[in-house]
């Protein structure tokens, strides 16, 4: 038997060498200097551009880029093509694609006053090249806005005691941010102080669990659980697929989301990430520890081994229950953001990069915080590899990852004695927290996304209350609406599966055009500087993008769910339609802007144009 150690002894040895090399060198490379004024200090306005501390924008940062992704990912892919086709993805791509991506996304924008990495590829191949890539990054974020939602849900439904101590945390973030940006109360002894609500918040969870409805047939929420409703919501919209429970619980998360992103920063983004980031960094760090603690010291329940039903590799097809999935390109796809994601390259150069306070400080929030990513991850791949799988691997995704994660979470932290009904239920919020984080900076993104689209003009207002069309489309109260409204169609269709290989699809071909515009923006800023750290990476991802989403979108949408009936439902056909309309878009848009890029790169290193100074308005 193999224990489960070398799983993060390979992880932790990989990483340690990018960050302490390869990280360091990409610094110099893009000569980060703590003399420049960063966009959070030039434009401070209290609502967006807002300097904060190191530890609380890596919180922020960290909290708002690891959803539920690097968790149902490589659980999903080490179910279907074994734990170590997923094991080396993360343990090699992330150090040298996925941190790349990051810093560099976060350095350029940095560089560009904090705009979004579609304003910084329009400065360089034109109005139509910003355009390709806001409307791809657009629709990528109303598919991370369904997908996230629906997962909350489902976790929401399974554990209700995570509900309580999600709904604790939230409030206590609210009064963290009166507390430290309206009281100017001491940092540290009110870091100390709310840090121990969180915690508390776990067992008042797990006293106090909460759901919206009964669950149907023979399951039944834990003992003392409080309901809200009565009866099983079955008409509920979704409750057919999802249950009524699940059902209803995502529009809350999306309304939600909506109000959070509207809010100025210091209300809630920042102090909410700040707090769940110890829970997060406890879930991530505890769970790696307890792995090697209880290895070495024999002091786990159980022996902390892999489990026999999770085979080493699968072969190229996987596993016979999953059907005809090619290890290339899905499982690349699949693992989506625990190797290098799309989404971070929104957050870098959405929120984050107007919160940068110091030009130095982007080493550790962009190419650390990616690590940090790869550590979940690697510590999700552990909990399928002692669990064992628990679901179908066919149906892939939250049904199977959830079991493992919380089951195997509980499992490995019993290696500091933790009780493992306590340690499954400490999982399921650690997952909850990336989730919550994430939906509501990804709404935000959305509207930083369709103000850079729309532009603004004299006639239209920040609330996009009126104004007209245009003003609704990029408002703050007004264009939240426009993503939850989407994305909720999407959710109560119940295409899970599909929806989620969508999302993996587009948002790892997001990547390709994030490095496509880095390459792009180096290129222009020195013509001595070498491309090879962001353009190799922007072609694999380019090439293998492509190629999954056409096999999504020809193959299991178009050929089993249509022509071949396996879907069965109208609104499953509808469903497999809108994906694959969905699915050639985004292909379209992207395939026109490596063209795009390419000529720009072939411009100006075959010097016929002049470059432009970094950061050159």
């Amino acid at each position: 038997m193999t224990n489960v150690i070398w799983i993060v002894v390979a992880v932790l040895a990989t990483f340690t060498v990018g960050y302490m090399g390869y990280s360091r060198y990409l610094s110099r490379f893009v000569d980060l200097d703590d003399d420049r004024e960063t966009p959070a200090h030039k434009y401070e306005d209290g609502q967006e551009y807002v300097p904060a501390k190191k530890p609380v924008l890596l919180g922020h940062h960290f909290s708002s880029i690891a959803g539920g992704a690097p968790i149902v990912g490589p659980i999903t892919a080490g179910a279907i093509w074994g734990w170590v086709p997923a094991l080396l993805w993360v343990a090699i791509g992330n150090p040298l694609m996925g941190a790349v991506h990051d810093f560099i996304s976060l350095s350029g924008s940095v560089r560009h006053e904090g705009r979004s990495i579609g304003y910084i590829v329009g400065q360089y191949v034109g109005e139509r090249g910003k355009d390709l890539l806001l409307w791809f990054a657009f629709l990528t974020i109303i598919l991370v806005v369904a997908v996230f939602a629906l997962v909350v849900g489902i976790v929401f439904n399974a554990f209700p005691q995570v509900t309580t101590a999600s709904f604790v945390y939230v409030l206590l973030a609210l009064g963290f941010g009166v507390y430290l940006y309206q009281l100017n109360g001491p940092f540290v002894p009110g870091t100390v102080l709310f840090v121990a609500g969180v915690f508390a918040g776990v067992w008042v969870g797990i006293q106090f669990p909460f759901a919206l409805f009964e669950l149907a047939g023979d399951a039944s929420h834990p003992a003392g659980t409080f309901v809200l409703f009565s009866g099983t919501g079955s008409w509920v919209p979704g409750a057919a697929a999802l249950g009524g429970n699940t059902a209803a619980w995502v529009p809350v998360i999306m309304v939600y989301g909506a109000i959070a992103s509207a809010l100025p920063v210091w209300v809630l983004l920042q102090p909410r990430d700040y707090l769940s980031s110890f829970l997060l960094y406890t879930g991530v760090g505890g769970g790696v520890l307890a792995i090697i603690a209880g290895t070495l010291f024999a002091t786990s329940a159980e022996p902390l081994v892999i489990d026999s039903s999770i085979a080493p590799f699968q072969g190229f097809w996987g596993v016979e229950a999953a059907g005809l999935y090619p290890l290339f390109p899905l499982l690349f796809i699949t693992i989506a953001c625990g190797t290098i994601s799309g989404f971070h390259s929104l957050v870098s150069s959405g929120t984050t990069a107007k919160q940068l306070n110091k030009e130095s400080d982007a080493r550790l929030i962009g190419y650390g915080g990616m690590l940090g990513e790869g550590m979940l991850a690697a510590l999700a791949l552990s909990t399928l590899a002692v669990a064992g799988f628990a679901g179908d691997a066919a149906a892939g995704g939250i049904g199977g990852a959830l079991p493992n994660f919380a089951t195997g979470g509980g499992m490995i932290l019993t290696s500091f004695g933790v009780p493992q009904t306590i340690g499954s239920v400490f999982m399921a919020l650690v997952l909850v927290s990336f989730l919550l984080t994430s939906t509501d900076t990804a709404v935000r993104l959305g509207r930083y996304m369709m103000e850079e689209i729309v532009g603004m003009d004299d006639g239209m207002t920040v609330s996009g209350l009126s104004g007209g069309i245009g003003s609704f489309a990029r408002g703050r109260y007004t264009n939240p609406l426009i993503q939850i409204g989407l994305g909720y169609l999407l959710v109560i269709s119940g295409q899970w599966a599909t929806l989620w290989a969508l999302f993996g699809g587009a948002n790892q071909l997001l990547a390709a055009l994030a490095l496509l515009t880095a390459t792009v923006w180096i290129a222009n800023w020195d013509d001595s500087k070498q491309l090879v750290s962001t353009g190799v990476p922007m072609a694999v991802m380019v090439t293998i993008t492509v190629l999954g989403l056409l096999w999504l979108a020809v193959f299991q949408n178009l050929y089993l769910n249509l022509i071949q009936g396996g879907a069965g439902t109208i609104g499953a056909q509808i469903s497999s339609v809108v994906q694959i309309i969905l699915a050639l878009v985004l292909i379209g848009l992207a395939l026109s802007l490596v063209r795009l890029g390419y000529g720009n790169l072939k411009s100006v290193r075959g010097g016929s144009q002049p470059t432009a100074e970094p950061g050159d308005d």
